[in-house]
């Protein structure tokens, strides 16, 4: 679907709220977290939304990561922000941790045959240190790559027809979601073993081929600070120049007109209503 003037103003302001709770909640428990993405350079140059962005993403460190599902999950806030990440009962067709607006309604292309949370979304992705051997680099990127293939169950899109090949015969050999889990999680133990504190940079494993081969100075990530963003302020990388040229290029250079677009890929969005009203309707069929 492609949003409305409307609707995006409503996203926008679904995803304002989900992140104001989702920075409080990580200042009252002492853990690491900025904006990356968008929400980055929005912060950076628009002080606000990029006016055709459609969500808000976070990084964080991998082992205040790892503390956020633990303390999220057991909190009232989970009642409304419903946290999710792969397990061993769950199949979320993510890699990485979403925090999910109960009260709302947004069910993406590869989730419509879920019984999960259907609601808008703010994605969360570790960062991970990053060792300096290019031998290791390359294994570590191996892994992340069969960490995202069975967590996912996506196989890449546009990187030719050997990746395609391979990938499918890899879910053909493991067709057990209990087997594909087990194989992620060791996959994510060893891409996430150079400790974020030790390693002169760090990497974002998570967020797709784009961005995997990247690797960013950790000294722009040793600490937040708050910008304003839209009606108050956000945390950014105190780095975040040297982030964004690395991630973005030209940041502050505006894309073509035709690119001024959202990015995200919808069946259905609702910003008023509960998913659980639309099971059976635009989900679960």
């Amino acid at each position: 679907m492609t949003y409305s003037k409307e609707e995006l103003k409503e996203l926008q302001k679904v995803n304002l709220e989900m992140a104001k709770h989702f920075v409080s909640f990580c200042k009252q428990n002492k853990l690491l977290c900025y904006f990356t993405g968008g929400g980055c350079i929005g912060t950076v140059r628009n002080q606000g939304f990029i006016p055709w962005d459609d969500d808000l993403d976070f990084f964080m460190p991998r082992d205040d990561y790892n503390k956020l599902f633990e303390l999220w999950k057991n909190t009232a806030l989970n009642d409304r922000y419903a946290i999710s990440k792969v397990n061993k009962l769950c199949f979320d067709g993510n890699q990485f941790i979403t925090i999910r607006d109960t009260s709302t309604t947004m069910i993406k292309p590869y989730q419509k045959d879920l019984d999960i949370v259907q609601g808008v979304n703010l994605d969360i992705f570790p960062l991970d240190g990053c060792p300096d051997n290019k031998f290791l680099f390359m294994i570590q990127t191996l892994f992340a790559k069969i960490n995202a293939l069975y967590w996912t169950g996506h196989i890449p899109v546009n990187h030719g027809k050997i990746v395609k090949w391979a990938g499918t015969l890899l879910l053909a050999i493991i067709p057990s979601f209990k087997m594909r889990y087990n194989i992620g999680a060791f996959a994510e133990k060893q891409m996430s073993k150079y400790p974020f504190s030790k390693c002169k940079y760090v990497r974002d494993l998570c967020a797709g081929p784009a961005y995997m081969y990247k690797k960013y100075p950790r000294r722009a990530f040793n600490e937040a600070i708050w910008l304003p963003f839209e009606d108050t302020e956000m945390p950014v990388p105190k780095g975040y120049d040297e982030f964004l040229k690395v991630a973005f290029g030209d940041y502050m250079q505006l894309p073509p007109e035709e690119k001024r677009v959202s990015h995200h890929d919808c069946i259905f969005l609702d910003t008023h209503n509960s998913y659980k009203e639309y099971k059976g309707i635009y989900y679960c069929k």
